[in-house]
């Protein structure tokens, strides 16, 4: 099969011809008809998470996918040939910008009846990541203030639909430009990091949602009131600074789960959620994909089509 596949760490991305992978007693085959890619595959290539995430080579680039089932494990029970699904696979299967993926039936759910491929396979990564700040995570409840960095971003499109959803107060930095975006999506306050200091008019909230890190997460402690809580996927609290202001801080990485990507299905047929793409490439394109979500400034989710 055709696949976007480095051969080392920092390596280009190239269009190459490898084996499709081989189905397992608890996976199934899909015919991949759409994949997207997030910053995560870039952090996997450059071989700063080698120690604790090796990579494979031939690496087949991307996770998130959606398709066409055409095999079935021997364990596997509630999906068939020929259902549409979508997923985040695990880092152990193959890649999703490839002709064929392999996806363990426990990690992928129904495509969304609403969704074409190219817009369901947009969802799983950023989606997941999103309902698993806010929801297992953060415990947002209706009524409560939440900060989400980085708003019109890839989880952060979806993560302020989540919150509206669930009924919380939502402010987001995001750049000028895409303030239009972020508010029609939910946003109750926008504010712009190239002018304003989101520290200083900020205060009391109950849930920070922190995609950045660094200086932009120190400073996120201050906007927290007590016994509030910061979820971070890009930092840890390595100065101790949730004792100091007396609230609670957890880092995490999201966990693929099929169920949760189901009922986030569910929310997004009920009209409640949509995913915001980008740009749209095909697999050819991909290193030029990649260079696009390397800049940093691009809105949503950038997809791959493969069929």
């Amino acid at each position: 099969m055709k696949a976007a596949v480095i051969t080392t760490y920092q390596a280009l991305i190239e269009i190459g011809n490898i084996h499709k992978p081989v189905i397992k007693a608890d996976s199934v085959l899909i015919a991949v008809h759409a994949a997207s890619i997030n910053p995560i595959d870039d952090i996997l290539r450059s071989g700063a998470m080698k120690d604790t995430a090796p990579l494979t080579f031939p690496h087949v680039m991307g996770y998130d996918v959606s398709g066409l089932v055409v095999e079935v494990g021997s364990d596997v029970r509630n999906i068939k040939v020929g259902d549409a699904v979508f997923a985040r696979p695990n880092q152990d299967d193959a890649g999703a910008i490839a002709e064929f993926a392999r996806v363990k039936a426990s990690e992928l759910a129904l495509k969304p009846d609403t969704l074409g491929h190219a817009e369901a396979a947009s969802v799983p990564l950023a989606g997941l990541t999103a309902w698993q700040a806010l929801i297992t995570k953060g415990k947002l409840k209706a009524g409560a203030k939440v900060l989400i960095h980085a708003g019109s971003g890839g989880v952060g499109t979806f993560a302020i639909q989540i919150a509206k959803h669930v009924g919380a107060y939502i402010a987001t930095t995001s750049s000028g430009r895409h303030a239009d975006l972020v508010k029609r999506l939910g946003a109750d306050v926008v504010i712009d990091y190239n002018t304003e200091a989101f520290d200083e008019q900020l205060s009391d909230y109950d849930l920070v949602f922190d995609m950045l890190g660094g200086d932009t997460m120190k400073r996120s402690f201050k906007v927290l009131k007590k016994g509030g809580t910061m979820i971070s996927i890009k930092g840890q609290d390595t100065e101790g600074l949730a004792a100091q202001y007396g609230v609670r801080f957890e880092g995490f990485y999201m966990e693929p789960n099929g169920t949760m990507l189901g009922e986030l299905g569910a929310w997004i047929d009920a009209g409640a959620v949509k995913p915001v793409i980008g740009n749209t490439f095909r697999m050819e394109q991909s290193a030029a994909a990649y260079e696009e979500l390397a800049n940093g400034h691009s809105v949503g989710k950038i997809v791959i089509v493969i069929r």
